[in-house]
């Protein structure tokens, strides 16, 4: 069994003996033993003992969980993830490979990894350039460059969730966000009304020590706000290291990228990873009821169902959309690698633009795409703003869908019977279903034929082939 074999730690303990400072010959001379010995260990041509852990623990004063480490089961799940990965698909790579890679090599491992994210991010771009970009080819497209670097990642950053799980902890301890923020920064929080707030929702005031909001925000609105506060106060390291990896034209996009990430940190800390992971399986990923139980909104439940991708922890994969009623996409979160996740919302067949017509119910649909991939969406109008008669607010719609064959696992398909999918494309662009009557552009590289002896009930005939 994997559990029995010995355990090679050489890389681990390289690096450790250099945060320390240390040579071969001074850890050697401390743990009593050969600078030979500890050579052999660190290339792995030497197991580390039990004794030995216990050894380097009282004699550097370690956490024994420290110096052990997780025995590499994180790098090994994003390595495995990563092998997955279609372009690796002729290639035989038992899972135990990838854990003696993930080991014994963590350093080759973390420079996979990082050239992966690299791919999948210029992978991204190339396709952003080819579509939808004919007004201004090489002009720099912030939002698309924030929209590439959550893709590239499948919306997925464990380092977030890992800090704001512990910082859920503390504000509980503490009776709270706001009771946190005046334990950990002497920051009182205060209700002030819109006229004072001139046009914010949410302030830091340094000089009386004070985090300012709104108060037109419904409760789940101004939690969040607290939330991303502290996201901001106690993330910007880990904002900085992640972007750090990113492809930016300008700092718009970076920018960007960084309300992104704060805003993942912010939902994190209201849903930690661990009890929110676990609810929506005891839940069927019922989105209101989610919402009810973590004070959330539905369109903050929604955002972070698309967050759940943390190796050896994922849930259901989720696609996240929003739309106002003319079209337009202002959010879109991809954490499964779905095909329409850069250029998806814009076919009017999709149930999402037809929310407005029923407000605040969940519309349920089976969704297939030219090349016969299916997907279950539910879709549903959300608010934003108002609070008070004659305040300004904004109806969206959003769309969540996940792959048909994760759909049995949502609460929406419960004694739902078999129903025909709807056909729907990419963008009318892409899509090359020449009989829609909903269509609103010829596809690129089909001819269209002239209509001097006869006119198709579709928009535009084409040549066969």
């Amino acid at each position: 069994m994997a559990k029995d074999r010995p355990v090679y730690m050489g890389p681990r303990l390289r690096r450790l003996r250099r945060e320390l400072g240390l040579t071969q010959a001074d850890m050697a001379a401390d743990l009593e033993i050969s600078a030979s010995y500890v050579a052999l260990l660190e290339r792995n041509q030497r197991p580390l003992t039990a004794d030995m852990l216990l050894r380097l623990a009282r004699t550097y004063k370690l956490d024994m969980a420290e110096v052990a480490g997780d025995g590499g089961a994180e790098q090994t799940a994003r390595l495995t993830a990563v092998l997955k990965d279609p372009m690796f698909a002729d290639i035989d790579l038992p899972p135990l490979s990838s854990e003696d890679v993930a080991v014994n090599y963590p350093g080759v491992t973390e420079a996979l990894l990082r050239l992966h994210t690299a791919y999948r991010e210029e992978h991204l771009a190339l396709a952003d350039r080819s579509v939808g970009r004919e007004d201004a080819p090489d002009a720099p497209d912030p939002v698309a460059e924030s929209r590439r670097f959550l893709a590239a990642r499948r919306n997925s950053f464990p380092l977030l969730d890992d800090a704001a799980e512990k910082l859920a902890a503390d504000a509980e301890a503490e009776g709270g966000l706001a009771g946190w923020l005046k334990a950990r920064h002497n920051l009182r929080v205060r209700r002030l009304p819109s006229d004072v707030m001139a046009g914010s929702m949410r302030r830091l005031d340094r000089h009386r020590d004070a985090v300012l909001l709104d108060d037109a925000l419904d409760g789940a609105s101004a939690q969040f706000q607290l939330a991303l506060q502290i996201a901001y106060l106690e993330m910007r390291k880990s904002f900085d290291a992640l972007l750090k990896d990113g492809q930016f034209s300008g700092t718009s996009g970076q920018r960007l990228a960084r309300r992104a990430l704060a805003s993942y940190g912010a939902a994190a800390i209201l849903m930690p990873y661990t009890a929110f992971a676990k609810a929506v399986e005891a839940r069927r990923y019922d989105v209101e009821a989610l919402a009810r139980q973590f004070g959330t909104s539905f369109e903050q439940t929604a955002h972070r169902l698309t967050t759940l991708q943390k190796p050896g922890q994922e849930r259901v994969p989720f696609f996240f959309l929003r739309v106002d009623p003319a079209g337009n996409v202002s959010k879109r979160l991809d954490g499964a690698g779905f095909p329409f996740a850069r250029h998806g919302g814009s076919c009017p067949l999709w149930s999402v633009h037809r929310a407005f017509e029923r407000p605040r119910e969940v519309i349920t649909q089976w969704l297939e795409l030219p090349d016969g991939q299916r997907f279950f969406s539910i879709a549903r109008t959300v608010t934003a703003g108002g609070g008070g008669w004659g305040a300004p607010k904004v109806e969206r719609a959003i769309a969540l869908a996940c792959a048909a064959d994760h759909a049995h696992r949502l609460i929406y398909t419960h004694d739902m019977g078999a129903s025909e999918p709807t056909p729907i494309g990419v963008t009318c662009r892409l899509c090359h279903r020449t009989a829609c009557m909903a269509r609103s552009a010829p596809p690129i590289g089909r001819e269209m034929l002239p209509d001097d002896y006869r006119r198709t009930r579709a928009p535009f005939g084409f040549a066969d082939g």
